[in-house]
């Protein structure tokens, strides 16, 4: 059974949304710099963020915005899902590879010094 849902397909005016959205954003980015020495640090930062702000809820009113949104909303739903381990498993998880992580050292160091000492053994 495959269930095949047909995405929407973005038109003209999704274009048109999402490059207003992009120069909106690149507005504010470009106001920051334009009036580096004219205005206040914290009404740049304002611009910036009103740009940011105006031009993501541009983009959000596009096809590809809702498809986003969707994403995100079933993102959280799956996260939701998760079974994170306790505080008892991640110690336990974390000193096993700590442990691991000496015992391959202590390996590789005897390995290394082993072909270090057979290398000086066999050229002189």
């Amino acid at each position: 059974m495959s269930s095949q849902t047909e995405a929407p397909q973005s038109g003209a005016l999704d274009i048109v949304k999402l490059l207003l959205a992009a120069a909106v954003i690149i507005g504010g980015l470009y106001a920051y710099y334009f009036y580096a020495f004219q205005v206040a640090l914290p009404l740049r930062v304002l611009m910036v963020l009103g740009g940011a702000g105006i031009g993501i809820t541009v983009a959000m009113t596009s096809t590809q915005g809702q498809l986003l949104w969707r994403f995100i909303q079933g993102s959280r739903v799956e996260i939701r899902k998760v079974v994170w381990p306790t505080k008892q498993e991640t110690t336990q998880t974390a000193i096993a590879v700590f442990v691991f992580t000496l015992v391959m050292m202590l390996f590789f160091w005897a390995l290394d010094s082993g072909l270090l000492w057979l290398t000086r053994r066999l050229v002189g």
